[in-house]
């Protein structure tokens, strides 16, 4: 490929993720075309309190298995007993919580990755390789609950395209769970160089860790929004969360910021006609909030507070370095001023011992 075409396909995947807000943001409007934002308002409102605890909850469970990415991801490096298990739990909630609101993850929950690993003495190289890692973990959990939804998925539920796409979908992800479950039983521990960075193939003991570790990922994150939307829409669980991944999926893929405006389009099309679907919106909305910008919040509270305990830290290191470092140059410059005295005292007394002896 030449630099001009690398170019331009560069260009085209940052325009991506603008073209396809712009269609779901119109496909939304289309959608909600007849409601107003007073509707939409009171759904939110009209959501039990019970449910809205429940969905906090497992809020918080689901952040919890997304600290676990780069717990299993700093075993894979080899610095699983490096990094406490707070600083781990830390890096792995906030960088998640950036990555789900800003998107692409790599970039956006890379840089908090960076910042902090770095300073707990975790190398560059090895920080890509646990972002890399902790990217299979999530699509192997994607590609599970896409297969078993394949099955749970009523097919009079989607149309003939949408139901052909299913297919598709199954067809690729059934593949990659193969392939990737292959490789690590017959190739296991062997090394693939791409560009300077040496990756290691895990163990099928590892890569089935990571499957669950997925699946219970995207479990929690769907029952956020299946508790908010339960009250509007009676669906069994398990044809819901087929639904949910291809629409979590299908957002990160699309390149919106948290795949904003994509996800909520493709469940506004799988609704049935007799839903109303400006509860089914608040219900989304509902979800955003909660497990979008409140983790964000208060888990940027914590870093918050980190840095400045970190900075209070350094400081009180710094005050003690210098009380030190003054302390040494006071007893140097005693030191030397007691040699020079012993100096000067026996220079006159060699000088008399001269003479008598004279």
């Amino acid at each position: 490929m030449s630099v001009k075409a690398k170019r331009v396909f560069k260009k085209i995947i940052s325009y991506a993720g603008v073209f396809f807000f712009v269609l779901a943001a119109g496909m939304l409007w289309w959608q909600l075309r007849n409601y107003s934002l007073t509707d939409i308002i009171n759904a939110i409102f009209a959501i039990p309190k019970r449910n809205l605890i429940a969905a906090c909850v497992a809020c918080f469970a689901g952040y919890l298995a997304l600290a676990l990415y780069d717990y299993l991801a700093l075993n894979y490096v080899g610095a699983g007993n490096k990094v406490s298990w707070w600083k781990w739990m830390l890096a792995g909630m906030l960088g998640f919580a950036i990555s789900n609101n800003a998107g692409h993850a790599v970039v956006s929950g890379g840089a908090i990755r960076y910042r902090l690993y770095t300073r707990w003495r975790i190398t560059g190289g090895d920080i890509l390789k646990m972002l890399t890692f902790s990217g299979f973990t999530y699509f192997l959990g994607c590609a599970a609950i896409v297969i078993i939804g394949f099955f749970l998925i009523p097919r009079d539920l989607l149309t003939d395209s949408a139901g052909m796409g299913l297919g598709a979908l199954f067809i690729f992800c059934l593949g990659v769970l193969l392939a990737y479950f292959g490789m690590t039983a017959f190739f296991h521990d062997k090394q693939i160089k791409i560009g300077q960075i040496i990756f290691r193939i895990p163990r099928t003991k590892t890569a089935f860790l990571q499957t669950v570790l997925g699946i219970t990922d995207s479990v929690l994150a769907g029952m956020v929004l299946y508790f908010c939307l339960i009250p509007f829409w009676h669906i069994s669980f398990g044809t819901y969360i087929g639904l949910f991944v291809v629409a979590q999926t299908t957002g990160v893929f699309s390149q919106v910021p948290g795949g904003i405006g994509v996800f909520e389009t493709i469940f506004l099309l799988a609704l049935p006609d007799n839903v109303d679907k400006a509860t089914v919106f608040g219900a989304l909305l509902a979800y955003r909030i909660i497990y979008y910008v409140l983790p964000l919040i208060g888990v940027g509270g914590l870093f918050v507070i980190y840095e400045r305990w970190l900075r209070a830290r350094i400081r009180r290191w710094l005050a003690e370095a210098n009380e030190k470092r003054a302390e040494v140059v006071e007893k140097i410059k005693t030191v030397t001023q007691t040699v020079k005295k012993n100096v000067v005292n026996k220079i006159p007394h060699k000088k008399k011992h001269k003479k008598k002896r004279k």
